[in-house]
């Protein structure tokens, strides 16, 4: 439970977020039974205990942070100044706060569960669904979120097979994967949001600076973190367009993004597309440099989503509305580059990503250092926008197909639809003061060349280098 996030927005001594110095016991790491009972009673003492009680203070915090613009040190600065009572005083003279927790009560309806198991894998692509815990957007829809680190993608399908996560941070691919049963036992899967778009790259050994032709790969090995993942297509992509079978010319294993950096030491690999923060860390370490950004490849391209089954969102569907509120607010919220440098305080502790403030900011920011002597500036580095674009599915399917994990006839609209849900995502979008796409497909440009999502199996045939 994020204890602080529930705190009492209106008293000055008392914080609301968890950061990189954040004393509490999650953020530490210390073990409970070192924990003094007195100094955990005082901090939770005024933390609602029921569901309602619960919801009622997410939406007074909800509403502070939006006046304060989620500065907690400006907010805690005036409450200690003016007092708890008159700063509720002064807010209730121009907010209806008691209509305005009626009003999200009656919209959300009473939730089936508010105690939820999300997975995520520690890397900035999940920051949406690990920012939402320490900086409150869970608790703002009334719902107990216990974020749980995952060591890898393998690990997060089978959990979420198992029922073992209620929802969980994955690769855009997995749901489709997932929901035809390629790779895994079958189970329809719904996929309403992407996390970011953007915010991978090709990343090569310092030993290799004098090899940045993709010709002269030739017996290279590389590293992707999982068969269903947007960094195996785009690799593959890549290197077919440079003349080079990805299943002939070099080899290409899955490795967990945490340890993508040791292989590389290690000469186990040449190279990898994987999500950072683990090619920043490549360069932070001196043993990588970065060869190219995938938005270089594909500006725009979908990484990572939240996913969930589609049992759990039709058995619970006020919870799954709530969750799936949450997640698209924290997206927006990640997605305001004024917002990044909190953002990296609040997801680089022990139990969120683990890495340096200075190499998440690099990633968030876009200026970063490429390990080839030169600083870059590219604020679209990585990006956020929960828009599953249909057009997006229907690429990714092409790419299983074109690679051999899919065979036979693929309806790839009907697939893409029943699993990218764009409607649910335009529709919280808009109530919440987003704008959304009109259209839930469009052409994307992949290395100069034009896919047109009407035309899948096609394109799949257009390519010289592929199975079957």
């Amino acid at each position: 439970m994020s204890i602080k996030s529930l705190n009492n927005p209106f008293d000055g001594n008392q914080s609301l977020i968890h950061s990189k110095h954040c004393g509490c016991n999650d953020c530490s790491g210390i073990s409970e039974i070192h924990v003094n009972r007195e100094s955990v009673a005082a901090t939770t003492a005024d933390v609602p205990d029921d569901s309602e009680a619960m919801l009622d203070r997410a939406i007074e915090s909800a509403v502070v942070r939006s006046v304060f613009g989620h500065n907690d040190h400006s907010r805690r600065s005036f409450m200690a100044m003016v007092g708890a009572g008159s700063a509720a005083a002064m807010l209730g003279s121009f907010f209806p706060l008691e209509k305005a927790k009626a009003a999200v009560k009656e919209s959300l309806g009473k939730l089936e569960k508010t105690k939820l198991a999300v997975g995520f894998v520690p890397i900035t692509c999940a920051t949406p669904i690990i920012m939402a815990h320490p900086l409150g957007f869970y608790e703002r829809y009334g719902l107990d979120v216990s974020v749980e680190k995952t060591a890898g993608w393998a690990v997060a399908r089978d959990k979420s097979l198992a029922g073992e996560y209620d929802a969980s941070h994955m690769l855009t691919p997995m749901p489709l994967a997932m929901t035809l049963g390629a790779g895994s036992v079958q189970q329809d899967y719904i996929m309403p949001a992407v996390e970011n778009i953007n915010g991978q790259a090709i990343v090569l050994h310092v030993d290799h600076k004098d090899k940045r032709d993709p010709k002269q790969w030739k017996g290279f090995k590389f590293g992707v973190p999982f068969e269903y993942s947007m960094h195996n297509f785009l690799l593959r992509y890549y290197l077919a367009e440079h003349g080079l079978d990805p299943d002939q010319d070099v080899q290409i294993r899955v490795v967990p993004p945490p340890e993508m950096v040791a292989n590389l030491r290690a000469g186990n690999l040449d190279g990898y597309l994987s999500p950072d923060p683990f090619n920043q860390r490549a360069v932070w370490e001196k043993v990588g440099f970065i060869h190219v950004l995938t938005k270089e490849i594909w500006e725009g391209h979908p990484c990572c989503a939240f996913a969930c089954s589609q049992r759990f969102a039709t058995e619970n569907p006020n919870t799954y509305g709530a969750l799936l509120r949450a997640i698209i607010d924290a997206t927006q919220y990640s997605q305001d580059p004024a917002n990044r440098a909190e953002i990296s305080e609040a997801i680089a502790p022990r139990n969120y990503l683990n890495q340096p403030v200075p190499v998440i900011q690099q990633v968030l920011t876009g200026r970063y250092a490429d390990g080839l002597g030169e600083i870059k500036d590219d604020p679209a580095r990585i990006d956020f926008d929960p828009f599953p674009w249909h057009s997006m599915g229907v690429w990714i399917l092409t790419q299983m197909k074109r690679w051999g994990y899919i065979e036979g006839d693929v309806d790839y609209r009907k697939v893409a639809e029943q699993v990218y849900l764009a409607s649910d995502t335009r529709k919280v979008m808009e109530e919440l003061g987003y704008t959304a796409p009109a259209e839930n497909y469009k052409n994307h440009i992949i290395m100069g060349k034009t896919f047109d999502p009407a035309e899948p199996e096609a394109y799949v045939n257009s390519f010289d280098i592929r199975r079957g």
